[in-house]
């Protein structure tokens, strides 16, 4: 008989099943509590009148645990010192959407030499969460593939819908789901409507096929979640957060029914993918609220120990230490000088 199914496929492993994982690689409950409160500081400065900045700071992506402990250790010292104004939360990014083809993240390759040992790279993933819980420090990421959250979603506080997959039925269905405050970019092609009308999606119950715990097959059915809000990280039409950008995407907001509350990207097209510029983008911010605008709550930016990117792949030991693989970063130094204006600017907001 003719083969019709499986033709490309090269080979299946089995995984184990995230109750597996979250048995081997455990929560304790001091992770629970700090998440659980994390989240609830979020939800607070992105729908109600407190006036902190949530600032989602990071690398672009996690492919050095030795390297993201040094990051997460000098940016908890940090939060630390500015938290009067500034919720500080860390990107700890394990999967990566590719435009073409690329490293797909410490998920998918955690030894960086294609061998895709996907089991591991989910136990790296939630020891790594568990380390930056310990520091005190919110955790973020961005969630791409719908079975991920099963494996390590216990452990993020906020999490992200990229622009590649804001419109796709599945992540709009699966951030229904999720237990936390949540982010929708909007399209790369810029539109903010796109956003909007996933942020409505997700807001409302859901049926769709999925995993459970215990691994199985399963229809999962949701109540849907009222914690997304919108991302502005520019388009291909170029960037997104001007004041009168700004104002466009507070009409929409407001037409739709939906709080006025804005998160900005100030890397990708609203950097023009310039990492050096970020800054720029940020201080922008701080002016429009110096001006009073009060719908800007927060923003992202994509930092590591050193600035810029390499190219990937290579053989392993000639990666630079403290470098993105991915997207270009703006580096420590950059990154504190930022947070330390960020935080001065902001006593307007305290008066």
């Amino acid at each position: 008989m003719q083969r019709t199914s499986d033709i490309n496929v090269v080979e299946t492993r089995p995984l184990p099943s995230p109750a597996t994982l979250l048995a081997e690689v455990p929560k304790t409950e001091a992770h629970a509590d700090f998440v659980t409160q994390s989240r609830r500081e979020i939800h607070r400065l992105i729908f109600t009148d407190d006036k902190r900045f949530l600032l989602i700071a990071g690398p672009c992506s996690i492919h050095d645990l030795k390297a993201g402990r040094a990051y997460a250790s000098q940016l908890a010292q940090l939060a630390r010192e500015v938290a009067d104004r500034v919720l500080i939360v860390m990107r700890v990014y394990f999967e990566k959407p590719r435009t073409t083809v690329g490293w797909k993240g410490l998920i998918m390759d955690p030894h960086l030499d294609q061998t895709h040992d996907i089991a591991t790279g989910f136990r790296m993933a939630r020891t790594f969460l568990r380390e930056v819980l310990d520091l005190g420090l919110p955790t973020a990421t961005e969630l791409l593939d719908p079975i991920t959250p099963q494996y390590i979603a216990d452990l993020i506080c906020w999490s992200a819908i990229g622009a590649r997959t804001a419109e796709s039925q599945t992540h709009r269905q699966m951030a229904s789901g999720l237990s936390m405050p949540l982010g929708f970019k909007n399209g790369t092609d810029g539109s903010i409507q796109t956003a909007i009308n996933a942020i409505k999606s997700a807001a409302q119950p859901h049926a769709f096929l999925g995993i459970s715990v215990e691994g199985a097959a399963s229809a999962i059915v949701t109540r849907g979640n009222p914690d997304c809000h919108v991302v502005l990280r520019g388009g291909t039409s170029g960037p997104n957060y001007s004041p009168t950008h700004i104002a466009r995407a507070e009409e929409l907001l407001a037409r739709a029914g939906l709080t006025k509350s804005i998160l900005v990207d100030c890397s990708h097209d609203n950097s023009a993918k310039q990492p050096e510029r970020q800054p720029d983008v940020m201080r922008e911010l701080l002016a429009q609220i110096d001006a009073g605008n009060s719908s800007i709550m927060g923003a992202m930016i994509e930092s590591n120990l050193h600035a810029g990117s390499q190219p990937f792949p290579q053989p392993k030991e000639q990666l630079k230490y403290g470098v993105s693989i991915t997207d270009a970063c703006i580096d420590w130094d950059t990154t504190e000088k930022l947070v330390r204006q960020v935080h001065a600017a902001l006593a307007c907001r305290f008066k």
